[in-house]
């Protein structure tokens, strides 16, 4: 049996509060710039960070969430029959009235014009509040681990700050990676811990682009590889096996179930999955998520 304790549930609520703090924020910001930087400051983590915990816990990315919000105040406001229509788009951050079109038809089906029509049915999307709910049912296994800086070397691709994008760019750098011999040759040139072939999401708070790295850990010279270094860090380790979307289960898992009661919180670092099996059946892997103590 699986016992709530009362540090458990404090730490939790903590982690729940600040997060709410964030919805907060946007919050007061539909009608102005909403920072991401400024986000994971709320949230005491990098704004990459916190934008996988959104959408882990909330089910969506964030800037969908953004956008619903907005299209439900925008829609609101079109009822009222007060305002224009290329009044409320630039009220809503969209200078192109096309655009805003294009955001609003997404989320309620038709165009601006009609919600001024008599009777029309919009749709309305609340602001999320995040509460506290005890899982666990299912064990995770976890160990931590200090390490200090290692290098890498291998090919990269830049991530999007709009997180869903790059559901696209990182399957494309693996195809590739697999077609062209890029992963044969990297492994040939692996020597050092982490053994196994790495995927790293390069995206600290003071990195000017974010980039994703197929790499390997290794001393060996570069060659026509790229090099980065993961600076030192304490890890949580967390061992998975299993098909391609298990590993996306695992992290979710990280996020929703271990995180908000570890007395853990999420380092300013790179996120590093390896791959020690790289079996597509059942692919054996470790997630690595950098970590401090609260």
């Amino acid at each position: 049996m699986m016992y709530y304790t009362k540090n458990k549930g404090a730490i939790k609520m903590e982690w729940i509060e600040r997060l709410n703090k964030a919805i907060n924020y946007i919050e007061e910001n539909l009608t102005g710039e909403i920072d991401y930087e400024q986000l994971g400051q709320i949230a005491c983590c990098s704004s990459y960070h916190f934008l996988r915990m959104f959408g882990y816990m909330a089910g969506m990315p964030l800037s969908e969430y953004i956008r619903r919000r907005k299209m439900s105040l925008a829609a609101a406001d079109l009822q009222s029959g007060e305002e224009k229509i290329i009044d409320v788009a630039a009220k809503y951050g969209y200078e192109s009235p096309t655009a805003f079109n294009r955001a609003f038809q997404s989320v309620h089906g038709f165009a601006p014009s009609q919600a001024k029509a008599a009777g029309q049915t919009i749709k309305s999307f609340p602001p999320i509040c995040f509460q506290i709910s005890i899982k666990g049912a299912t064990q995770m296994e976890y160990r931590i681990e200090k390490k200090e800086a290692f290098r890498i070397i291998g090919i990269s691709a830049p991530l999007d700050k709009e997180i869903e994008k790059n559901f696209e760019a990182v399957p494309m750098l693996w195809g590739k990676a697999a077609q062209d011999g890029t992963i044969p040759k990297l492994c040939a040139k692996m020597n050092s811990q982490p053994m196994g072939v790495l995927g790293v999401s390069a995206c600290n708070a003071s990195a000017e682009q974010w980039r994703y790295y197929i790499a390997v850990a290794s001393t060996a010279d570069a060659g026509e590889f790229e090099e980065y270094t993961i600076p030192a860090f304490t890890w949580a380790v967390f061992p998975g096996e299993g098909s391609g979307i298990s590993i996306q289960q695992l992290e979710q898992r990280i996020v929703t179930e271990w995180l908000p009661t570890s007395g853990y919180e999420y380092a300013d670092g790179p996120d590093v999955e390896v791959y020690l099996d790289p079996n597509p059946e059942n692919t054996k892997y470790e997630v690595w998520i950098p970590v401090i103590k609260k």
